[in-house]
């Protein structure tokens, strides 16, 4: 192994080894306390320009999946055809993996997609720094590679990175009710969610102007980055719902969440180190009802700036943010969680059934 340096640009560093692909990256820094996931997490569209650090100190153990399409073209095993963050740090990563779905290594696969990875840092460390000065942006340095230019995180367009170039359509030609998915860098697992459920899904690029196409409702998805960035996606979203006969439901996940609420007014913030996990606990609002969410987002919706017609349908229980709005006339909501999970709990996959029954009585 190659040594490597983690170096935030606050100027902390920390020491360790290569072990993934042998080159220097720059990114925003991020820590995820899930316990297991990382194939999942690492081909998470919604972590594009970020360098993963993953606090569960062992890594690697139970190897990779394989690649595995399915009929609809995607793949089985993860939630995306391929590794978006930026760079991966672990604690320990282990060699030696074993798993009845596991085809190659952690490592391996890291090496195959050119992903740097460091392991031998102190993570829990790194953690307590991030949580006490926020996130910050910072470099994994490979020796003996060339160093790479800062990272610029807030300032560029991911979802442009990440979503599709063209229309494609899931569950096509079935006379099933149409749901347009405005893709801003989705996780597969949202469209098999949808589309297990017995509708059609067309899937449309992030600045697509949907409102052009024939269909039955609306979903905005999850995806990375600023979403001061998607003015586009909000003019769209914002047209739909400014139409005073508009009764087409409507859901968002994640960043979807986000663009409907600045489409419907709110303020956007960014969080200081975000919630990137498997644990984190939604509650509605005026109800005794919490619930275990998986999330991963950096950036939230201030509920106080809503306007009259939209209220907080779920809140933080850790930090008291906003985890989701509602309408309170139409069948338009969104949450900043992961109901469709992949990994983590499925507690609120309900939240889909909820959105197609709407969209099969509408």
């Amino acid at each position: 192994m190659k040594r490597a340096t983690l170096v935030l640009d606050d100027g902390t560093r920390y020491e360790g080894y290569s072990f993934g692909h042998d080159s220097s990256v720059s990114g925003e820094v991020v820590f995820n306390t899930a316990m297991t996931g990382y194939p999942e997490s690492l081909t998470d569209p919604s972590y594009a320009g970020q360098i993963m650090t993953l606090t569960y100190p062992l890594a690697g153990n139970y190897g990779v999946p394989p690649r595995q399409e399915t009929p609809d073209g995607l793949q089985r095993f993860t939630e995306s055809d391929r590794i978006h963050a930026a760079g991966l740090i672990v604690c320990d990563y282990s060699e030696k993996y074993s798993h009845w779905n596991a085809d190659r290594s952690l490592a391996d696969w890291l090496r195959e997609e050119n992903i740097p990875a460091i392991t031998g840092i102190d993570t829990r460390a790194l953690t307590k720094h991030l949580r006490e000065k926020g996130v910050v942006s910072g470099r994994i340095l490979v020796e003996d590679t060339p160093e790479p230019a800062a990272a610029n995180y807030a300032e560029i367009n991911f979802v442009e990175k990440v979503s599709p170039d063209s229309v494609t359509r899931f569950n096509e030609g079935k006379g099933l009710k149409k749901v347009v998915l405005v893709d801003c860098g989705a996780k597969y697992n949202i469209i098999r969610c949808l589309a297990d459920r017995g509708v059609e899904v067309i899937r449309v690029p992030w600045d697509y102007d949907f409102n052009t196409l024939d269909f039955d409702a609306l979903f905005l998805s999850n995806g990375p980055g600023n979403p001061e960035t998607c003015a586009a996606t909000v003019e769209n979203i914002r047209k739909f719902i400014s139409n005073p006969d508009e009764r087409r439901p409507l859901m968002g996940i994640c960043l979807g969440h986000q663009l409907l609420a600045k489409a419907a007014g709110a303020s956007i913030y960014k969080l200081k180190y975000g919630h990137r996990s498997h644990n984190q606990p939604a509650r509605l609002d005026n109800d005794t009802r919490c619930f275990v969410t998986s999330q991963n987002h950096g950036y939230a919706v201030d509920a106080d700036t809503l306007p009259a017609n939209w209220k907080q349908w779920f809140h933080n229980m850790n930090d008291g943010s906003n985890e989701g709005i509602i309408h309170t006339s139409r069948p338009w909501r969104s949450v900043q969680f992961h109901p469709e999970a992949c990994g983590g709990p499925v507690d609120t996959e309900f939240l889909f059934d909820n959105f197609i029954n709407d969209v099969k009585n509408a």
